[in-house]
């Protein structure tokens, strides 16, 4: 499929709505019969009427198409513009690749090889000359920092999580507790569930859904379903405030089998669309990537999160069904620092992957937001996602984005993270204040992921220890050690998919 795209239209608040009694009143509704693969151009127009001027500008996104990530872990870095010192007066830190020096000499070799395209193996004589020609790179570039000592081994990090799409309600009263907060909003009140299932009844995993608007050619809303064939659409999310259509198209295809039916806005809140494709997974794919705030905020926790997301890498490799797991890493400080973005592309070499963690240093930094938009824009757009695999996103930070840059924004990207099928849990350090909590819901139930946040004993002091307590706006949630409540979203997500 060629180039998508989407819209960033910023939205004002609407009254709530009683969703939830609706779903719970609403009969699924089944689409017309599935066809094959539409001819044309995707998705095919949703009436005969002529089509109308587009009222929108959509950016662009890739859909997933990598095959395979079978590869040492690859570096690309955004300078921050710090150079020797950082625009708040520190120090730039030094190059974080500290490691022995074989795995240096990988890592640096990755960095100059990159990875051979999937579609275009190299034979054994061509993948030997890469090697050398890059080996001798290597050599010219400058020795390894020394080995940085070993850190003490971190204690227990403690953790609640509250799901705002099954308690829709309570987050609908918390966005009216938070009305006015400085973030970029986006309507929510308004929501359907859709649901895709295949000829067997068995969920439908990655189907493409487009939502049109009647004589529009343009999609308005892209989507991808999730492991349960599931995804949530807001249409007061993506569509201009002045617009009242009250019926919208919905296609939606897998391989070569496509249908549609016609959402009409608050006479049901949940449907289903049936295609004639059966959905069975031999082996569970999933993409796995690690979005960690690595400013100097972050140095009084760094070295706990950082033994936990090791645990987490671990405990997911062996989860059931042997799931084939691609491994990456974005790290992210702020303008005037070493760096703004550092992307490690996925690989399936947890050993170089749990390396690279290892080298996460705190750094810089200085007001309280960070370059959270960039960084989310780079882990949306800027790595290889595979085709048909769960992909999740782990955000570990105690910040907001910078809103006052200009460039890439976060309520866009997560936008842009729904219809690549991407979900975002965001897990909320010490520190998160009220307008990074509120950031980080937006971008977990737009998505359908969590909001996680740590937990201590005295909930406004995290030297504290692990514990129960926590300051952020939640009610109901249960503690239990970060990286199992990690592992347990992530194995309830691949517990889904349709087995053979």
């Amino acid at each position: 499929m060629g180039a998508n795209r989407f819209m960033p239209i910023r939205l004002l608040a609407a009254p709530a709505v009683a969703v939830l009694s609706l779903l719970a009143a609403c009969a699924m509704v089944e689409s017309p019969t599935a066809h094959a693969a539409a001819p044309g151009a995707w998705p095919p127009p949703w009436s005969d009427t002529p089509p109308l001027a587009q009222d929108f500008t959509l950016p662009q996104f890739d859909a997933p198409s990598a095959s395979h990530c079978r590869r040492l872990p690859t570096i690309r870095e955004v300078p921050g513009g710090g150079g020797q010192y950082g625009h708040r007066g520190r120090s730039a830190e030094r190059d974080d690749l500290a490691a022995a020096p074989a795995e240096e000499r990988l890592l640096r070799r990755g960095e100059v090889a990159k990875s051979i395209a999937p579609s275009a193996p190299a034979t054994a004589g061509a993948a030997a000359e890469s090697e050398a020609a890059a080996d001798a790179r290597v050599q010219s570039m400058p020795a390894p920092w020394p080995r940085r000592p070993m850190p003490p081994r971190a204690e227990t990090v403690t953790a609640g999580m509250v799901d705002d799409n099954a308690d829709f309600g309570e987050y609908l009263a918390y966005r009216q507790r938070n009305a006015g907060a400085p973030v970029r909003d986006r309507d929510v009140t308004e929501r359907y569930l859709l649901e895709v299932t295949d000829s067997a009844g068995r969920p439908v995993h990655d189907a493409e859904v487009a939502v049109q608007r009647a004589g529009r050619h343009a999609p308005v809303m892209w989507a991808r379903t999730d492991t349960g064939g599931r995804v949530w659409l807001h249409p007061r999310a993506f569509l201009a405030p002045d617009v009242a259509d009250r019926t919208l198209g919905i296609a939606v295809r897998k391989g070569a089998a496509w249908s549609r039916t016609t959402l009409v806005r608050g006479e049901r809140a949940a449907l289903q669309v049936k295609l004639g494709q059966a959905s069975v997974v031999q082996r569970p794919r999933l993409d796995l990537v690690f979005l960690v705030d690595a400013t100097g905020s972050m140095g009084d926790e760094i070295a706990k999160l950082k033994a936990s997301m090791r645990a987490m890498s671990q405990q997911i490799s062996q989860l059931p069904g042997q799931p084939d797991i691609c491994y990456g890493l974005v790290a992210y400080r702020d303008r005037g620092d070493a760096f703004l973005t550092r992307t490690h592309d996925f690989t399936d070499d947890l050993g170089a992957f749990q390396g690279v963690l290892a080298r996460v240093q705190a750094g810089g930094g200085g007001d309280t937001p960070e370059a959270l938009n960039e960084a989310l824009h780079e882990t949306v757009h800027g790595l290889s996602w595979r085709a048909d695999a769960a992909r999740m996103v782990v955000l570990v930070a105690d910040a907001p984005p910078h809103l006052d840059y200009g460039g890439p924004q976060y309520d866009v990207d997560m936008q842009a993270a729904l219809a690549k099928g991407i979900k975002l849990f965001a897990v909320g350090a010490s520190g998160l204040d009220p307008v990074g909590e509120y950031v980080y819901r937006q971008m977990a139930q737009y998505t359908a992921g969590r909001f996680v946040f740590l937990t201590y004993k005295d909930a406004s002091d995290p030297g504290s220890g692990p514990g129960t307590q926590t300051k952020h706006d939640v009610q109901n949630y249960s503690v239990q050690t970060l990286d199992r409540l990690v592992v347990k979203l992530v194995g309830d997500e691949l517990a889904r998919l349709p087995r053979g």
